[in-house]
């Protein structure tokens, strides 16, 4: 008798994790679910920097972005984001496995880890989780893109991402992105500045697409040179070929 009322409270305690859980799994789904059809109001990274600021005095900070629907935004710009950061995009499922493949034989040969996350991934870590590389997020960015592949279509994603991306030391988006920088609309923004935009996703704190360094405007022309092989803006309007480039370098 005594044994069975030692292990009550512990029943008591699974169920209540369990009911946690999958509460905490039908909200999440259910947040993703809404976001296919509404404009997300901010992002986890936007609110990590935005504090940051706070935390460290930073006056001055100032937090640009605003949402540009996809028809507004010209075609160059997702195209260039794929063409430097994902070219398998249209192909894969929210993971490029052959990236990470090559990311983990690089790592075994002692070369520096780079990364392999797809826009998918990004686009998941960027909206609703923090920077770093621990197993917990990196878990969680995984349950995420599973969440986002099933639920959003590809060129949703990438409305989504070409929205929050940071393209500068609080600049967000391409709509806020091409009014400081090139003082245009992103409607006329042509494949030159997109690619400059996407050249500086790598460390966009560091790096200015206003003020290219030769590095940026090395990247830039490499960008270009993938747009142009993909097939042009068709690889992001659902024209891509049957099958995945190989992946330029």
């Amino acid at each position: 008798m005594p044994a069975l009322f030692s292990r009550l409270p512990f029943r008591r305690l699974l169920r209540s994790l369990a009911i946690l859980l999958l509460g905490w799994l039908a909200l999440s789904w259910l947040l993703v679910l809404v976001l296919r059809f509404v404009p997300p109001w901010t992002s986890a990274v936007m609110l990590e920097r935005q504090l940051g600021a706070l935390i460290h005095g930073e006056k001055d900070f100032h937090l640009r972005q605003h949402w540009v629907p996809w028809e507004q935004v010209s075609p160059w710009v997702p195209l260039a984001m794929v063409a430097g950061e994902d070219q398998k995009f249209p192909y894969h499922h929210g993971f490029d496995l052959d990236s990470i493949q090559d990311a983990l034989d690089a790592a075994d040969d002692g070369k520096r880890l780079r990364g392999a996350s797809t826009i998918s991934q990004q686009t998941a870590k960027n909206l609703f989780l923090w920077n770093g590389r621990s197993f917990v997020r990196k878990g969680l960015e995984a349950y995420f893109t599973v969440l986002i592949e099933l639920t959003w279509p590809k060129q949703r994603i990438l409305e989504v991402y070409v929205n929050i991306a940071e393209l500068g030391d609080g600049v967000y988006g391409v709509g806020a992105a091409s009014e400081i920088y090139f003082h245009t609309p992103p409607a006329r923004l042509g494949p030159a500045q997109a690619a400059r935009l996407a050249a500086v996703l790598p460390s966009p704190r560091r790096m200015h697409a206003d003020r290219p360094s030769a590095y940026v405007q090395r990247r830039t022309n490499w960008i270009q040179q993938q747009m142009m092989q993909l097939g042009g803006t068709g690889y992001v309007e659902g024209q891509a070929p049957a099958h995945p480039p190989r992946r330029g370098r």
